[in-house]
């Protein structure tokens, strides 16, 4: 610093001045800190002596800027006669930083942090993407993985880096051991920010974090579950992936698998990836014990409720005798006191005129003008006239006596204010004082709306420059602001004012209890309320304070408060007028600029501070309210220059009560005031504890002096009951008092809990009839009736049953450093309700030079220093860019609109912390699995005592057809097929459509059977294919791939039809592509000219292996010929085909399907959805797997029906392609994806009139059902239904169905039937494993939708997947299917057959051991419904719950990402999509961000709230990335374990990443 050779206090006068204002605006975040120092230095320049001396102790540096310990200080002020006194303030959420500073509280905290420092706690640093942000130099970066860690965590790092083997670094990258060994600094890597292992270091000694990583990592290795497909993630969602790049085979020996892996872990991931580490790092900083919460665990009703907190046996209980109300002195009476306020003002005018009653002073710190009492009475008068007479029309005036009337003046012109004010006394009006608008959007607008609302307020007074400076709309009209009544303006200035006639006097009567005037109090929640002052207090309360403060006629007040409420209203504008009182008024923005005005006026009027009589300080802040250390630092100061330390006096106010408690001026030389040190803890169970043995955790407060003359006080307990405390507990003050306010004007409710509360004793019996008001402080009694105020109610958060004070929390984040993080009092502290309990959240404004570094230095200290002296865990701490947090009009934070941007996700963070870890503590006990004691027959034998039926269901019966030829004809698909090409030939089957809706192919039954022979000619001869080899199909969805199936069979070789590879997207593809191909063992391909081109070209080649293709033949061009004959299967167990399908956890499957499963299946279908040759279905589906290449490729064959083609990738150039053909053709049935159903309804979704003017109608439409392997997607069915309602959709044509891998079709909604049902489950008792049906709207509560009805020739059972024995009717288990459909058994390649016949052939363990079922894997429930089906027999309807292979177990529970999901993308407007799973025990959540980059922070804390309020689960790691990263499948399913692998390997480059702590 360029002050280092100067001695600050031997500088002259007014450049230490310019420097206190100059640090004034750096605290206050006027001024940049380079701007600062560039100031600085230029002010220093010619004061510098070239030596190296040490900077003087704060104190000295700085002796009056606003930004040292002075400025917290009270102002002094001077009169004529005697010094008098002077007010100083900073308004709740002010805006200086030493109301905060206490010497003894940095110390604490500094020594709570070093203890922390011994206990080395490392936390991961968030992950940033650098061009989301500034960047900071190259030079502040740290490396990726290093840290600013201390010589033993570097070793571990070195050590554990041995085991571990690095990952391939690209050249570009030095690996962590470069960075750790030569502390290298360069680039940051590509997707993250600065440094992992941030400040803190680990939490184990050295060698046992080594240990800790290799167990770690070996640990992975061993348990290897089978490895997961992992590949790059597509760089957009556009072309849809199944993706398994090193996928394993189900049912492939692991052995194989493993040897076609390179060095990773089972999870797929390179060992040493930086996410990994930073995991690990998490892990280990949540495995530091947690302090046992205050409670002990408590379950009830056999559910998981949130923990009740048991009494702590150690907590401090007040132990004292019940208090005694306590009474202020007689408020004497005094001859000459007025019988209203007005009178005084009217003796003065009259008596007085030239007497001076107000000065103001201008920006610079002059005096602007002086207004005598004479001028004040006169143009009140004026004022007063005016209002009653001269707004409207003669007969009509506008005002009467008893309106309601809003002042808007700015700060800078106290006089028009007095005059204002005192005209609307004389006219008998109602002043409601309001800050001025200064635009649509400031803080808090809408809530003084609410004011003037339930004042009944319709006009507003203000002067001529203050209307002028309103915001107006274009045409010049005053705007109409957010939740304003409608107003009318008038200007008060004098040459706008009539006088009056000489008869006409201001009526004054004698003060009565109507309202006098109304003063605005915001609440904690931040709705804006008017307390009304009645005539009588208003009077009285002048009267005591004259009485408290002794004052008298003539002396000069200095007034530093805002003169529009509070005590600058009370002392500076009416006790001042009371008393004939010179009052000189300091606007806020003087002090702001020249904070030492107020000390100059005291100077101007008498030299010395010696006479300073009397010296108010009023405390708008709890933490001032008892604030010690701001009057000894003011004391301090001005000591040496004659301040007396007895004229400081304290007092405590409220809107509600007014003027609680005033220190009375003290006796020269007498001994100053006891102070009280009390213990945080003791102060959070509400009790008084004198502090001695921790000093760390100590409260020094100050008394506020005894209670104002008159009044009568209680200490009650804040909430519940008003009863009385004990004299050592500490409670809401509560004042008996005729001065006082009398309600919260037009809110009788809120009125009587506060202005009407009568105190009980301890058995709850009232102790008098009269009474009192609450303060909206908490205190105490001390010895000699001293009143303590230790907080304000507003400030209190309650968590786990103890209290925090806010303002306690400022200080102590404040006394983390010197601040260079964050701006002093631009500091927020609120709690939000989350789960059960209040969190507290911190938000600071960041200063712009402040690195990533330090930031989350400054959060990390925080976090510990708060847990250390307050022992409680913060949940959030975000830091927002300077200047953007909501200000109160004097510059202070508006904490309820920040808290409301906090929780609407509108605050933009630029950091974030979450640590719900560490302080949610009342989650339910993880649940233990209880060993199972009942059996299977029990169970069973159970449900039929209880009257429950076993849970399974069937659809009707296949039936045998009498005419054996149609049986014969209809055994395979091939005879089917050229029997129809002989008796209709010409019959279409397929139409295949484009983009525009042109047919651009067809087939008819002879066409179809003729390009199948010649595929079959071509096999036999160009591929020298032999009988029941695999053949693998490479098509775009079309006619050809039909064509080349058909082919196949009549060749004899297996089909394997595979989705080719997407030609912009090879890399991601192709290998999935290769791996069927090698796994299938395939000893051909047939595909089209373009793809042969495209697995033979150079792009092919830098992912796969193009020499070793097998034999590939072109179907584009074959020259007619005919196979010498039709290869018919000898037995109709013969495999058909292979159905290869990747799931959604990345395993690759491939299912043998038998001739026989598939006549039986097209019958099933033909049976349910009623289809023969003369019906046309429309198909948008994906052919290559599944229920979907039934459709597209089998069902026309066997049925007969027309099938009309829509590849989906052609909705990509045409949305409407689907519903316009739909309409065009009169389409009774039709089947789709849920991709194909999303793209419509967030595409066409706003375009329905523009579908009905195209002459869209899709009334047609009977069923729309949507091919699905997972539980139907309610809301999206819904929406689908909904939106296209208006062009004719039957709200009953949408349905889903279901198919896994062992069995393709096992539900599909027919033509007949009952429509499918929706129930509603509660999402507890799913995670128990159990269902519990609730009614729709219940909370928590799950809708459920039938998947379809079950198609005929299918059962299914409901079956406990541990014991195997059957379940009752709506109990969860897992879904086992029997029918002649099912495939026939996994497709290995080493027989390996336990997994075969566990999954194929398995039989129940009790009550039918002879049935062979199928295990389908997915979890689900059967429950009878009161519908009828076909027979008349009551519906047995089938819900999917979700997969057992997805499902996450955390906390002994089992959850479905898809629900977590699901209220993920509730949480926040700019969240598209998500995806959950979980990594060692930590829940991970990916979200894409569709809105604009600077919400990617909103959302942590959003998702963590959500997951915690609706799941109980505490989030570990969120990750924001770009929209289209989550990778989706074919049928729309999201690749979860795709992602985390991607994800683990550092590859998605995300938006941010946040650890939890």
């Amino acid at each position: 610093m360029a002050d280092r050779g100067v001695d600050l206090s031997a500088l002259p006068k007014e450049v230490r001045d310019q420097l206190a204002e100059l640090d004034l605006e750096l605290s206050e975040g006027d001024i940049t800190q380079k701007g600062y120092e560039k100031k600085r230095t230029k002010l220093l320049a010619p004061y510098i002596i070239h030596t190296p001396v040490e900077p003087p102790p704060r104190n000295d540096v700085k002796p009056l800027a606003p930004s040292s310990s002075s400025s917290h200080a009270p102002p002094p002020s001077s009169s004529k006669y005697r010094e008098r006194r002077s007010r100083r303030t900073h308004r709740g959420g002010g805006t200086r930083d030493d109301r905060y500073r206490s010497d003894i509280h940095t110390e604490a905290v500094q020594a709570a942090l070093a203890k922390h420092k011994e206990e080395k706690m490392a936390l991961p640093m968030p992950t940033k993407r650098r061009s989301t942000y500034v960047q900071s130099p190259i030079e502040t970066r740290t490396p990726p993985d290093s840290s600013s860690g201390s010589e033993d965590e570097t070793s571990v790092r070195r050590q554990s880096s041995v085991v571990i083997p690095p990952p391939a670094v690209s050249p570009n990258l030095q690996s962590p051991d470069s960075w750790i060994n030569h502390s290298v600094q360069g680039s940051s890597t590509s997707s993250s920010a600065s440094s992992t292992l941030s400040h803190g270091e680990p939490h184990e000694q050295p060698n046992t974090a080594a240990v800790t990583g290799m167990l770690a990592h070996s640990r992975i290795e061993n348990s290897a579950p089978p490895p997961d497909v992992t590949a790059v993630a597509p760089p957009a969602r556009g072309p849809r992936v199944d993706l398994p790049s090193n996928a394993v085979v189900r049912g492939m020996s692991r052995g194989h698998s493993r040897s076609s892996m390179m060095m990773e872990t089972a999870d797929g991931v390179p060992v040493n990836s930086r996410v990994s580490t930073k995991i690990q790092q998490l892990l280990n900083t949540l495995k530091r014990p947690k302090r046992p919460p205050l409670s002990e665990f408590f379950t009830d009703d056999a559910e998981e409720i949130v923990e009740v907190p048991q009494p702590d046996p150690n907590t401090p209980k007040p132990e004292g005798r019940q208090i005694m109300p306590v009474k202020g002195e007689p408020l004497g009476v005094v001859s000459n006191w007025p019988p209203a306020l007005q009178a005084a003002l009217a003796r003065w005018g009259a008596s007085q005129g030239k007497s001076p009653a107000l000065t103001a002073l201008d920006i610079t710190g002059k005096p602007l003008y002086t207004l005598t009492y004479g001028k004040l009475w006169s143009r009140s008068v004026k004022l007063a006239y005016t209002l009653l007479n001269k707004l409207g029309t003669k007969n009509e005036q506008i005002l009467k006596p008893g309106d309601r009337v809003a002042l808007v003046y700015p700060n800078s012109d106290p006089g028009m204010f007095w005059v204002a004010f005192y005209g609307c006394l004389l006219a008998e009006v109602i002043p409601v004082p309001i800050e001025v608008p200064l635009s649509r959007k400031d803080a808090g607008i809408s809530q003084v709306g609410f004011l003037l609302g339930s004042c009944g307020v319709g006009l507003a007074l203000t002067s001529e420059i203050c209307l002028k400076g309103l915001p107006k709309t274009p045409t010049g009209e005053i705007l109409q602001f957010k939740g304003w009544p409608r107003l009318k303006w008038v200007v008060t200035d004098s040459k706008y004012l009539t006088k009056p006639s000489k008869d006409w006097q201001p009526h004054i009567p004698t003060a009565n209890t109507d309202p006098a005037y109304i003063e605005y109090k915001a609440s904690k929640e931040g709705t804006v309320m008017g307390v009304a002052v009645s005539k009588v207090a208003m009077l009285t309360h002048c009267q005591s304070l004259t009485q408290a403060c002794n004052y008298c006629e003539g002396e000069t007040l200095v007034n530093v408060l805002d003169f529009k409420k509070d005590m600058g209203l009370w002392h500076g504008v009416l006790t001042a007028v009371m008393n004939r009182i010179h009052t000189i008024s300091v606007p806020y923005a003087v002090m702001k600029a020249c904070p030492l005005s107020w000390v100059q006026r005291v100077h101007i009027h008498k030299g010395k501070l010696q006479s300073l009589r009397y010296f108010i300080v009023f405390q708008g802040n709890t933490h001032e309210i008892r604030s010690v250390s701001s009057c000894d630092a003011f004391l301090n100061v001005f000591q040496s220059h004659g301040l007396k330390p007895e004229v400081i006096c304290p007092c405590a106010t409220s809107p509600e009560a007014m003027t609680v408690a005033i220190r009375r001026p003290g006796v020269p030389g007498a001994p100053l005031p006891a102070r009280a040190i009390l213990s945080l803890t003791g102060l959070s169970h509400g009790v008084i504890r004198v502090n001695t043995e921790d000093k760390n955790s100590a409260l020094t407060v100050q008394d506020v002096g005894h209670v104002m003359p008159g009044a009568l006080m209680c200490i009650v307990k804040p909430d519940g009951p008003p009863q009385l405390c004990k004299t050592d507990e500490i409670g809401e003050i509560i004042i008996n008092s005729r001065a006082g306010g009398t309600m919260y004007y037009g809110l009788p409710g809120v009125t009587k809990n506060t202005f009407e509360v009568i105190p009980v004793n301890a058995s709850g019996v009232p102790i008098g009839e009269i009474p009192f008001v609450r303060s909206g402080l908490l205190g105490f009694v001390g010895p000699g009736s001293l009143i303590f105020v230790v907080g304000k109610i507003e400030g209190l958060l309650m968590v786990s049953g103890r209290r925090h004070n806010a303002d306690d929390l400022v200080a102590t984040a404040l006394a983390v450093e010197p601040v260079k993080t964050v701006y002093r009092g631009r500091i927020a502290v609120f709690s939000v309700t989350v789960f059960y309990d209040e969190r507290v959240v911190i938000v600071a404004e960041q200063r712009p030079d402040a690195s990533e570094e330090d930031s989350f230095q400054w959060m990390s200290r925080v976090l510990q220093a708060i847990d250390s002296i307050h022992q409680v865990g913060l949940y959030c701490l975000a830091l927002v860019p300077a200047n953007t947090l909501p200000k109160t009009p004097l510059g202070g934070i508006h904490i309820s609109d920040t808290k409301q941007s906090f929780l609407d996700g509108n605050l933009h963070p630029c950091n974030i912390l979450m640590c719900p870890h560490t302080c949610v503590t009342n989650l339910p006990k993880p649940r233990q699995k209880q060993p199972v004691g009942v059996g299977p027959a029990s169970v069973m034998v159970g449900n039929l005592v209880a009257g429950k039926r076993i849970a399974q269901a069937a659809g009707r019966d296949l039936g045998m057809i009498e005419d054996q030829d149609l049986v014969r004809k209809h055994q395979y698909l091939t005879e089917a097929l050229q029997w129809r090409a002989q008796t209709d030939a010409d019959h279409v089957l397929y139409v295949l459509l484009n983009a525009k809706g042109v047919a651009v192919g067809t087939a008819t039954c002879v066409q179809l059977h003729k390009r199948a022979e010649k595929i079959a000619a071509a096999l036999t001869e160009k591929g020298s294919i032999n009988t029941g080899e695999n053949v693998v199909l490479l098509y775009p969805p079309g006619i050809d791939l039909i064509a080349a199936f058909y082919g196949c069979l009549y060749a004899g070789c297996v089909p394997v039809n595979v989705r080719p590879p997407h030609p912009q997207n090879l890399a991601a593809t192709l290998p999935t592509v290769r791996m069927i191909i090698d796994v299938s063992k395939a000893a051909c391909i047939l595909t089209t000219q373009n793809l042969m081109r495209i697995l033979r070209s150079k792009d092919a080649a830098a992912s796969v292996n193009i020499k070793t293709w097998p034999t590939i033949i072109d179907t584009d061009d074959l020259p007619r010929r005919r196979p010498p004959q039709i290869y018919k299967p000898p037995t109709a167990e013969m495999i058909a085909y292979l159905d290869f399908s990747v799931s959604t956890t990345g395993m690759l499957t491939g299912v043998k399907i038998s001739h026989a499963a598939v006549s039986a299946l097209c019958r099933s279908i033909k049976l349910q959805c009623e289809l023969y040759s003369s019906r046309q279905i429309a198909i948008c589906l994906d052919p290559y797997c599944g229920l979907g290449f039934v459709l597209w490729c089998l069902a026309s064959v066997y049925s007969g029906h027309q099938s009309i083609l829509i590849p989906p990738f052609e909705l990509e150039s045409c949305l409407s392609l689907w519903l316009s053909t739909l309409s065009q053709y009169r389409i009774r049935d039709t089947f789709c994806s849920y991709s194909v159903m999303e793209l419509c309804t967030k595409g066409l979704g706003t375009q329905t009139e523009l579908l009905k003017a195209r002459g869209v109608n899709l009334s047609c439409v009977r069923s729309c059902v949507v091919i699905a392997e997972e539980r139907p997607r309610l809301a999206l069915t819904h929406s689908f239904s909904k939106l296209f309602k208006d062009v004719g959709l039957s709200s009953r044509a949408v349905s889903t169905a279901f198919g896994s891998r062992v069995n393709l079709a096992i539900c599909l909604q027919g033509t007949t039937g009952p429509d499918p049902c929706t129930v509603y489950v509660d999402m507890k008792s799913l995670r128990h494993d159990r269902v519990r049906l609730v009614e729709r709207g219940a909370p928590q509560s799950l809708p459920l939708m039938e998947s379809g009805k079950i198609l005929p020739g299918v059962r299914v059972i409901i079956v406990n997947p541990e014991t195997r024995g059957p379940l009752g009717d709506s109990h969860l288990g897992e879904i086992w299917v029997n029918s002649p459909h099912n495939a026939s058994g996994y497709y290995t390649i080493y027989g390996e057959e336990s997994l075969q016949a566990d999954h194929f052939n398995t039989k129940l363990s009790f009550g039918d051991p002879q049935t062979l079922w199928a295990r389908t894997g997915y979890l689900g429930f059967v429950k009878r419904t009161d519908l009828l089906d076909a027979s008349g027999d009551r519906h047995d309807a089938l819900f999917v719950v979700g997969s057992l292979d997805e499902t996450l177990e955390l906390r002994g529970l089992r959850y479905h990402p898809i629900d977590i999901e699901t209220s993920v993308s509730r949480a926040h407007r700019s969240i598209a999509e998500s995806a959950v799973f979980t990594w060692t025990n930590l829940l991970v959540v990916v979200s894409e961000l569709c809105g604009s980059e600077q919400d990617a922070l909103d959302l942590v804390p959003l998702i963590t709230n959500v997951v915690l309020e609706e799941h109980h689960l505490i989030v570990g790691v969120v990750v924001i990335v770009d929209p289209g990263v989550i990778p989706i499948n074919s049928r729309g399913e999201k690749q979860r374990m795709h992602l985390r692998d991607s994800f683990l390997a550092d590859q998605l480059d995300p938006i941010y990443v946040a650890y939890n702590m």
